[in-house]
């Protein structure tokens, strides 16, 4: 309870959450919002996801192996963990809603013309451009959704607006992929870039005009690079979220060789994975409203005991499904480091929480790399699970670093 009067405290005295939004908004008029919110974070999970699905698909139409193709989701990535800091600072003198607008229709854009795209080397330009905005948009909608809501109640605002990515992760996806493979993949991704208009459209009308946040600016918001516990948060999310992607960039192959199941039963596994993202993201946004620190810190000591649980029974279908399900659960604490990231950056919000999502992506290429080393080394598909323990644990030990750092007074 003191900690979460804290997180009050200090939320009030940033103030940079409540200048985005005017203070009379009705509740439907902040339920309009954060669905539009919402919205726009499934069609970017859905354009990030689909691609792997369609990867051969991709690689016939231009001629090129798999492996080249894979180069789509590298260059998405890379445009994502560029494009989060550089926007969130060059647009430190822009409105939220003007920004939001303009991220949404870069995306709208770049997916529409990656559709399109006549060649190989062009597609995996446009993929690039088409991270650009990702996290950018995340960032600055978790400010927004928390900027309406009392600061008790800011994380499970946060968790609304990523419900959109999770949601995208269960439904999402397999609907554009499964689009994609009877129609073409172009038109996967011509799905992505309507919905991504839809959520600009949506945005225009419901999200009301916004001021600039005095004192705001390039300077003020590079501030943030310049605090220990932003780095520590931040640190937290690139090492302790690489095991969840370390299991499942490897989770086809899984499946079918160490649990022996047939290729139809990849899709429910992957089913289970987002229903767990999901009820991770509703659980684990409820308790951050509680206690951040708590939050963060019992996930990490829950993901050490799933990953190692599931590198010991994988090969069992029961215990794989279970052990998959509590991994994607594992996301619990997405909407507390982006909370926890409000308050450590005082007026450098949106360039704190845009890094957010760089660091997760940085997760994901951190967890896919050690994950194939252990493989190569002939420990098995199931040995990404200690891998991930591993990861999970050293999250652990920045986040206590962040805590011990904090007492200090450090900030």
């Amino acid at each position: 309870m003191t900690e979460t009067i804290a997180s009050a405290s200090s939320a009030e005295r940033t103030a940079g959450l409540v200048s985005a939004q005017p203070p009379a908004l009705t509740p439907m008029a902040i339920l309009l919002i954060e669905i539009a919110l919402a919205i726009g974070g499934f069609g970017i999970g859905t354009g990030e996801f689909v691609i792997m699905g369609l990867l051969p698909d991709v690689a016939s139409t231009y001629g090129v192996s798999i492996p080249t193709a894979g180069y789509v989701i590298s260059a998405y990535a890379l445009g994502v963990v560029v494009g989060a800091p550089i926007i969130a600072i060059l647009s430190a003198r822009m409105s939220r809603r003007k920004l939001l607008l303009c991220l949404m229709s870069l995306f709208a854009l770049s997916n529409i013309l990656s559709a399109a795209a006549p060649d190989f080397w062009s597609f995996t330009t446009l993929r690039f451009i088409t991270g650009l905005p990702h996290g950018a948009y995340f960032g600055v909608a978790s400010l927004v959704a928390a900027s309406m809501v009392p600061p008790t109640k800011r994380a499970r605002a946060v968790g609304r607006v990523m419900l959109g990515l999770t949601i995208a992760t269960l439904a999402g996806t397999p609907l554009a992929t499964f689009l994609g493979q009877a129609l073409s993949w172009r038109a996967a991704f011509l799905l992505v870039g309507a919905i991504a208009a839809l959520t600009a459209l949506l945005l225009w009308i419901f999200q009301p005009q916004d001021k600039v946040r005095d004192g705001a600016s390039i300077r003020s918001e590079l501030t943030a690079f310049g605090k220990a516990q932003v780095w520590l948060t931040l640190g937290i999310a690139a090492i302790g979220f690489g095991g969840m992607f370390s299991v499942f960039s490897y989770i086809a192959s899984t499946t079918t060789e160490t649990a022996g199941l047939p290729v139809a039963m990849v899709s429910v596994v992957l089913a289970l994975f987002g229903l767990g993202m999901n009820v991770g993201n509703i659980v684990g946004s409820r308790l951050a409203d509680l206690s951040l620190r708590g939050t963060i810190g019992g996930s990490m000591v829950f993901y050490v005991v799933v990953m190692i649980g599931f590198a010991l029974f994988a090969h069992h279908p029961i215990a794989l499904y279970i052990t998959v399900f509590l991994v994607g659960c594992g996301f619990a604490p997405g909407p507390a480091l982006q909370t926890r990231l409000m308050d450590v950056a005082a007026d450098a919000q949106t360039l704190a929480a845009a890094s957010n999502h760089s660091a997760f992506n940085i997760a994901n290429a951190l967890g896919a790399w050690l994950g194939g080393l252990v493989i190569s080394w002939g420990w098995g598909f199931s040995a990404t699970g200690y891998v991930g323990a591993l990861l999970s644990l050293l999250g652990l030990g920045v986040f206590l670093v962040s805590v011990a750092l904090e007492r200090k007074g450090v900030r």
